[in-house]
């Protein structure tokens, strides 16, 4: 019988409790990773719904409601960023495409050109949702973009809602950052969110021209660029406009929304 109070003992007991343990976290992994996919999913469904005012912030629903209430509003598209232009081939399932875990894949994306939101990679195909009414027309009423930068802790992460006209703002959504709570968390307040929308995201050249002011900016039929800046935490509000600055740019979604506005339906 081994000795238990042995040195020899301690490390075995040790290693076989490590692989015990690492066996059972794998099995487990494996086994939720259709849940945890399915969960990935109806996430980010919820916060494109969000972005786009068919769901209340405060509104409660369940993952089957929200998916139908998606699959009667939205279609997924993927978008060549470069060139604007939709993905046509079908080699990518856009319902289900990582675009964080494309970014980060240098077979299919690349660098970024230097810019102040500290995006060092962009994906070759960005996500674009269209939003319809519901009703069988085919008439894109908006479409939902995913943004991200650099904050103050972390990557920020949300989506954009741009009305038809390819430049009025229709909703706003961050779903995922490490700002300060009480301070640059309140990114994620719907009540500042609301400040965006009725803005114009560019200027009459279509120039990108939305930005986080100090102060009060005015309502959107008189100060159309400018949104209020969050009390205290400034470097979150310039990182905001820079990085909604930077997606709407050339580098960014700008060439797929110049022909988003010239198509009228993407």
């Amino acid at each position: 019988m081994a000795d238990r109070e042995s040195t020899r003992y301690t490390i075995g007991f040790a290693a076989v409790v490590c692989v015990v343990c690492a066996l059972v976290v794998a099995v487990a992994a494996v086994g939720l990773r259709s849940q945890q996919e399915a969960n990935a999913l109806a996430f980010r469904q919820k916060n494109v719904l969000l972005a786009a005012g068919l769901v209340e912030p405060d509104e409660t629903r369940s993952d089957r409601e929200l998916e139908q209430l998606f699959d009667r509003h939205v279609e997924t598209r993927l978008v060549e960023l470069e060139s604007g232009r939709y993905e046509e081939g079908g080699r990518i399932d856009p319902r289900t495409y990582n675009q964080r875990r494309a970014r980060n894949d240098p077979a299919l994306s690349r660098a970024a050109p230097p810019n102040e939101a500290k995006v060092a990679r962009l994906p070759t195909y960005g996500g674009v949702f269209l939003i319809r009414d519901g009703t069988g027309d085919k008439t894109v009423r908006q479409v939902v973009l995913p943004i991200e930068g650099i904050g103050m802790w972390g990557t920020i992460y949300g989506l954009l809602a741009v009305d038809r006209d390819g430049k009025t703002i229709r909703g706003l959504t961050f779903y995922d950052q490490k700002e300060t709570p009480g301070l640059g968390g309140e990114i994620s307040n719907p009540k500042w969110q609301a400040l965006w929308v009725g803005r114009h995201a560019f200027d009459a050249n279509w120039t990108p021209k939305l930005t986080v002011i100090k102060g009060r900016a005015g309502p959107p039929e008189q100060d159309p660029h400018r949104v209020d800046a969050i009390s205290g935490a400034t470097i979150t509000s310039n990182a905001v406009s820079r990085l909604i600055g930077f997606w709407l740019s050339d580098a960014g979604y700008g060439p797929y929304l110049r022909r988003f506005r010239e198509g009228g339906n993407g």
